[in-house]
């Protein structure tokens, strides 16, 4: 690189809304010029899902405010796969950016086929690019490297640029044997590394684990031999994204002499689009749900979302025996052909203890191989980092545990200049070596319901405090002068009924409005904003002496002559 390491006016940068701290809701920034007048390239634009502490949402998304106060800098969104942590936010905030959106034509089909569940009312600047293709995107020379993952198509990034090479790695795995697709390009790896690599951005999520992932064609045997073995029903639960899976259930029923039975629309909608691109054969068979309870027992494979304990998906609807078509019996196995995502634990949980009241029999990846990670192993970093030969690298797509312990193994693996940035700071690459320099706005959205609210000051925030403390609800009328006229009501929720002394909690709350209203001069009864903020202190003060803790209270004073 020409420029000297005090020349920020023409600068190299990288910004992350959303992936660094969190296995989740990637999108990441690249941004070439001095700090007025960047242009930026925008990679992944996903979501994540919601956790104990965010009651009632269902999809968190990224905060977008910095770069859509400057979409007209933004010179489009590269989508590196198909899975929701990278694209399922595209549909919902792309409006914000109205930016060309390029992706390889398995990821296009996915995005299509969310967009047509719209009626067609978003049109979005789409780019289909073919496999390994390379193109400009603005300033920025993108080049798709094709990598092995638990979905097909999908590609690290090499971004060239005048201040130097990125390669932004997307999430991947070293598999020799993949059940669709190509093995990973190890050829445009090393010639990238020849070329030379600056700074690699890379997958952590699997970074605590030493050695090599299993072959998807491994778990594919596995499960080839269980279903055969299975004397009931076999269910086969994983990730609707995971088309290489999907392919296996459908073999291995095969070798059973098994029927395949699909239930859930988003493994419909990955199976249209493996056929649509030539993923899957043309005559890909299964039967729908409805075909389910006509077969036999030993007749069926049924392969099932909701391997996350998803509350509407198929599995959990069964397990609730509220599924329409699919029932489980005593003896049948279920197959979780998945890892737990952090935060699902327990609806997962719930979801299996239901099974096991049937009597089901619950196979997870702890007891057999029926899941393989889709993200590297220390081994595969390790080979990554020969062939790449990065001179630096920002760790990427983990939580702070992960990222760190990255950072500290790219170290002793002889990486230089490692930086551990957070969503938020905005990183010089080049020149010299990574630094911070900037920080620019982030924070959640979420998903509630049909609407989008903000994450910080919105509805969830009181639902989460609605969850712990309960509300109270007092409601009394007075005339314009101060005077008391009507009877006080309370309604309480989430708060005990009883005090300790086995009082009610109502009468408690009676007392301390119409005691405050009486504490308080006529004369300045009359200012019903002063009443209302006494009865609200007096409320909330009576129940935490009684009860400990200080709920949501919410007092209505109606005003009548």
């Amino acid at each position: 690189m020409a420029q000297s390491p005090n020349n920020k006016s023409d600068e190299l940068v990288f910004l992350a809304l959303g992936g660094l701290g969190e296995i989740g809701m990637n999108v990441y920034l690249y941004g070439i010029g001095p700090a007025q007048s960047r242009q930026w390239l925008m990679v992944d634009l996903g979501i994540t899902f919601p956790g104990p502490t965010e009651p009632g949402v269902d999809v968190v998304l990224p905060d977008l405010r910095f770069i859509a106060a400057e979409k007209g800098a933004l010179a489009g969104l590269v989508v590196t796969h198909a899975h929701e942590d990278h694209i399922g936010a595209i549909i919902e905030l792309w409006p914000q950016l109205q930016v060309p959106v390029y992706a390889t034509p398995f990821t296009m089909g996915m995005l299509k086929a969310k967009l047509s569940e719209f009626g067609g009312r978003l049109k979005p600047d789409l780019h289909e690019i073919p496999l390994g293709g390379r193109f400009n995107v603005g300033a920025f020379d993108v080049e798709f490297i094709s990598m092995t993952h638990s979905i097909p198509e999908t590609s690290g990034l090499a971004i060239r640029t005048p201040n130097g090479n990125i390669f932004h790695s997307s999430d991947w795995k070293i598999d020799p044997e993949p059940v669709i697709g190509k093995p990973i390009d190890q050829e445009k790896l090393k010639a990238l590394g020849r070329e030379g690599v600056d700074v690699i951005v890379c997958d952590s999520t699997n970074v605590l684990r030493d050695g090599v992932s299993p072959s998807e064609t491994d778990v594919a045997n596995s499960l080839t031999e269980i279903i055969k073995k299975a004397p009931h029903r076999v269910a086969v639960t994983t990730f609707a994204s995971n088309l290489g899976r999907v392919l296996a259930v459908a073999r291995a029923a095969h070798a059973a002499g098994r029927h395949l039975v699909v239930a859930g629309r988003s493994l419909h909608r990955v199976i249209d689009v493996g056929i649509d691109t030539g993923y899957l054969p043309p005559d890909f068979k299964y039967l729908d749900q409805e075909e389910f309870g006509y077969l036999e027992r030993g007749e069926i494979v049924v392969l099932l979302t909701g391997s996350q304990g998803e509350p509407r998906a198929a599995l959990s609807r069964a397990a609730d025996g509220e599924h329409p078509d699919i029932k489980f019996s005593k003896g049948d196995l279920v197959i979780y052909s998945s890892r737990n995502i952090p935060g699902n634990e327990k609806a997962i949980g719930r979801v299996q203890n239901s099974l096991a009241r049937m009597g089901c029999e619950i196979l997870t990846d702890s007891e057999d191989l029926v899941h393989v990670t889709g993200h590297p192993r220390r081994g595969e970093l390790r080979q990554m980092y020969e062939w790449i030969q990065p001179k630096a690298l920002i760790p990427m797509h983990g939580e702070a545990r992960h990222l760190r312990a990255h950072a500290k193994f790219a170290s002793e693996c002889g990486i230089k200049n490692v930086l551990v940035p957070e969503d938020g700071a905005i990183v010089r690459l080049a020149p010299g070596k990574p630094t911070i320099v900037d920080d620019a706005p982030v924070g959640r959205l979420y998903r509630d319901g049909r609407l989008i609210v903000p994450g910080d000051e919105g509805p969830v925030r009181e639902r989460r405090k609605l969850s712990a403390v309960g509300i109270a609800v007092a409601s009394f009328t007075m005339t314009p002068r101060g005077e008391l006229i009507s009877d006080v009501l309370a309604i309480l929720d989430g708060i005990p009924a009883k005090t300790r002394d086995g009082d009610s909690m109502e009468d408690v709350v009676l007392d301390a409005v119409e005691s405050t209203i009486e504490s308080i001069p006529k004369a300045r009864r009359k200012n019903l904003d002063l009443v209302r903020d006494a009865v609200y202190r007096a409320v909330r003060a009576a129940i935490n002496e009684e009860w400990g803790k200080k709920p949501i209270v919410k007092i209505m004073v109606h005003v009548v002559e």
